[in-house]
């Protein structure tokens, strides 16, 4: 990491979200920054590009793993949840702590490759109650909470909305709103899921909206950020666009690009 800003030097922070098991180029993440900002989703269950990575193809096999990846991407969720619960009964053992087990390993070493310092929120497949056990002194966990880097003040706003999907953290749109207004006024607003615009919410490859916020959007309106920047959605229609004053920009599927998305002032 380069030195702590001093005298009018230039700040410069490096912002990845969508990790999902890229430990090896998440170490590097932060290099020639004062600081990296990671906007969740450590946690890879399930990749949607190669059906051999992640928890599940671990537990039942890449077959399964096309099959179900099939199912969610033509929107037949009750059928993927059936297949997902006949798949788990065949394994004779409880759900819950098998997942939690393969969870805890990722997130030891992706912790372990966070440089000093990091401020994180969660993703929406993150499983919050864990990442005190692996959050070191250089990593500063946000959520509905602020901090100020080089001057700027920063809001952080973890989790995403319920949807089918039943991801880990998701959570109701009034207590997703209240952790927005918590924030309150900032320069930068940092969240996992984009605002709730279309363009910046539908997916190209998955070929379908993912859920956006309509209480982030009015945050944005009202409050004026100069940035807001978050991840969730891995091929977007469109990376950056303007909302009155603020620079909305998806930083990127950092799982599939290993590259942060930098930010200077």
């Amino acid at each position: 990491m380069a030195p702590t800003p001093a005298g009018n030097r230039k700040t410069r922070v490096h912002v990845v979200s969508d990790v999902h098991g890229n430990a090896r180029d998440l170490a590097r993440a932060g290099e020639g920054a004062d600081a990296l900002i990671c906007l969740g989703d450590l946690v890879l269950f399930l990749d949607y590009a190669d059906h051999s990575r992640g928890i599940f193809p671990d537990l039942f096999g890449v077959e399964n793993a096309d099959r179900i990846v099939e199912l969610r991407t033509a929107r037949r969720f009750e059928e993927a949840r059936e297949l997902g619960k006949r798949l788990w009964a065949g394994i004779g053992a409880d759900r819950a702590s098998v997942i939690e087990k393969a969870v805890r390993k990722q997130y030891a070493e992706m912790f372990a490759a966070f440089p000093t310092p990091t401020y994180a929120t969660y993703g929406n497949v993150d499983m919050p109650p864990l990442w005190p056990e692996y959050a070191g002194p250089g990593t500063t966990v946000l959520d509905g909470q602020r901090a100020e880097i080089g001057g700027w003040t920063f809001g952080f706003v973890g989790g995403g909305l319920r949807t089918p999907m039943r991801t880990p953290y998701e959570i109701s749109d009034e207590e997703y709103a209240a952790k927005i207004e918590a924030v309150g006024e900032v320069d930068v607003l940092c969240t996992h899921i984009p605002p709730e615009v279309p363009e910046l919410v539908y997916d190209t490859v998955a070929r379908r909206f993912e859920r956006g916020s309509r209480a982030l959007l009015a945050a944005i309106r009202r409050t004026r950020p100069r940035y807001s920047l978050f991840g969730h959605v891995h091929q977007p229609l469109v990376r950056r666009m303007r909302i009155g004053a603020t620079e909305c920009v998806n930083v990127g599927h950092f799982a599939g690009s290993g590259k942060p998305w930098a930010l200077e002032w």
